[in-house]
């Protein structure tokens, strides 16, 4: 799989050479709802729809369970945009999303402190 920052999207002395609006269309939200935790994975079904360059990498990303946030991460675009290029893939059952799992167990401030303090010692 090429990684998403190889060819004519993006240039090392000038960035992105594709501006985000232009990747969804000037659309500003997606047509479904998908959290930055939402989990989406391909289903193998081939788009019956033509999809941009942005979409394929996206697609390809999504081989296994992975989140929007990391797709994002990966594509190098603002969470929205990769939402509503998610939410292009789930509509054409390229891809499915499951929503975050939360459960209602109180969270553990112990946890929570270690956590903090393993990040300050990064910093």
């Amino acid at each position: 799989m090429p990684a998403p920052q190889d060819g004519p999207l993006l240039d090392d002395a000038a960035g992105r050479l594709i501006r985000p609006y232009t990747v969804s269309n000037g659309r500003t939200r997606p047509t479904g709802v998908l959290d930055l935790l939402s989990l989406v994975m391909a289903t193998g079904s081939e788009p019956q729809v033509h999809l941009g360059p942005e979409h394929t990498v996206a697609l390809e990303l999504c081989e296994g369970p992975t989140s929007v946030a990391e797709v994002a991460a990966h594509l190098r675009l603002p969470a929205v945009i990769t939402k509503i290029l998610l939410s292009d893939l789930v509509d054409c059952g390229a891809i499915t999303a499951h929503a975050p799992a939360f459960h209602d167990m109180p969270t553990d401030r112990s946890l929570l402190e270690a956590v903090l303090d393993g990040l300050r010692r990064q910093l």
